[in-house]
C-alpha cells in the first residue's frame, strides 16, 4: 500500500519530540506539507533542523504556539487557517496517588489533553467541511480505558479525548471529514523514560528498566515491550489517508494488545 500525502498540509500538535514528532515525519515522508507545533519557538526550530536533516525534501511549517492556552490557539489558526490533516497529540503526563491530585492538576490535565484538541477541532473542522475533505485524530491511551492508579487525572482526560472524538465525527457525518482517536499502548519516549524510573529502581539499565515495568506494572501487555513511536505514526498516516475514507467515530487501537477487550 503506497500512501501518497502530496498536496495535503498537516498539523501534527506537541510534534517537536516523541510520538508527536514520529508522526511528523511519517506524513512529511507521506508528501504532506507538516506544521511543527511546540510551545517555543527555539524547541520547534530544533525539531525541523533534525526532521530536514533526515528528510532534506520535507516541507516543513514552523507553528510555536502553547495549546493550552485559548489565544495561542487562536494566533495559531490566524497563521495556518486551513488544514487537510489535524493531528492532536499534545498531552501531558505523570504519576500522582489519587489522593493528592489536586483541583489545580486536574483543571491543568483537561486543559491540555482535552480542551487543546476540542479547541482546534472548533476551528478547523468547519473549513475541512465546506470542502467536503478533511482528516482529524486524536491521540489518546490506553489509559483512556485502563485508568492507571498513578495517573488516573491522566487517564480521565484521555477517556474524554474518546468522546471528544465520536462527538466531531457525528459533527462531521455526511460530509466526508473523518474524526477518529488513536489508543496508543505503553511507548517508547524519553518522557516515558523518566516515567518509567519513577517506578522501578533507577539504578537499573534500561533494557532491564523496560522490563521490570511492563512485568510488573503493564503484565496485560501482548507484545511484551513498549512500543515505538514509529508503530503508532504508521497508524495515524494510514488514518490521514484516503485509504482510511469509511473510518470514522472510531477508537482505533496501537496498544500492543494492552487493553484485554476484543473491541475498545
Amino acid at each position: 500500500m503506497h500512501i501518497d500525502l502530496s498536496g495535503r498540509t498537516a498539523l501534527v500538535t506537541g510534534s517537536t519530540q516523541g510520538i508527536g514528532a514520529a508522526i511528523a515525519a511519517g506524513l512529511a515522508r507521506a508528501g504532506a506539507r507538516v506544521a511543527i507545533n511546540g510551545r517555543s519557538a527555539d524547541s520547534v526550530n530544533s525539531a525541523i533542523a533534525t526532521l530536514g536533516g533526515d528528510l532534506p525534501d520535507a516541507d516543513l511549517i514552523p507553528a510555536p504556539a502553547d495549546l493550552g492556552d485559548a489565544d495561542a490557539a487562536d494566533a495559531l489558526f490566524e497563521q495556518l487557517p486551513g488544514v487537510d490533516i489535524l493531528v492532536n497529540n499534545l498531552g501531558i503526563f505523570g504519576a500522582t496517588p489519587a489522593l493528592e491530585i489536586t483541583d489545580d492538576e486536574w483543571r491543568r490535565y483537561f486543559e491540555i489533553n482535552v480542551l487543546s484538541a476540542a479547541r482546534l477541532i472548533r476551528l478547523y473542522l468547519p473549513g475541512m467541511m465546506e470542502r467536503h475533505d478533511g482528516r482529524i485524530a486524536n491521540i489518546a491511551s490506553d489509559s483512556a480505558l485502563v485508568i492507571p492508579k498513578e495517573m488516573i487525572h491522566y487517564g480521565m482526560s484521555k477517556t474524554a479525548l474518546l468522546a471528544v472524538s465520536r462527538g466531531y465525527a457525528k459533527e462531521a457525518a455526511g460530509t466526508g471529514v473523518t474524526v477518529n482517536s488513536v489508543i496508543a499502548g505503553p511507548t517508547h519516549t524519553g518522557g516515558v523514560e523518566d516515567f518509567v524510573y519513577q517506578l522501578v529502581d533507577k539504578d537499573l539499565p534500561w533494557d532491564e528498566a523496560q522490563r521490570e515495568f511492563m512485568r510488573k506494572h503493564r503484565p496485560q501487555s501482548l507484545l511484551q515491550r513498549l512500543i515505538e513511536p514509529e508503530e503508532i505514526a504508521n497508524l495515524v498516516v494510514y488514518l490521514s489517508s484516503p485509504f482510511a475514507s469509511a473510518t470514522t467515530g472510531a477508537a482505533v487501537r496501537v496498544d500492543g494488545g494492552y487493553v484485554d477487550s476484543i473491541v475498545p
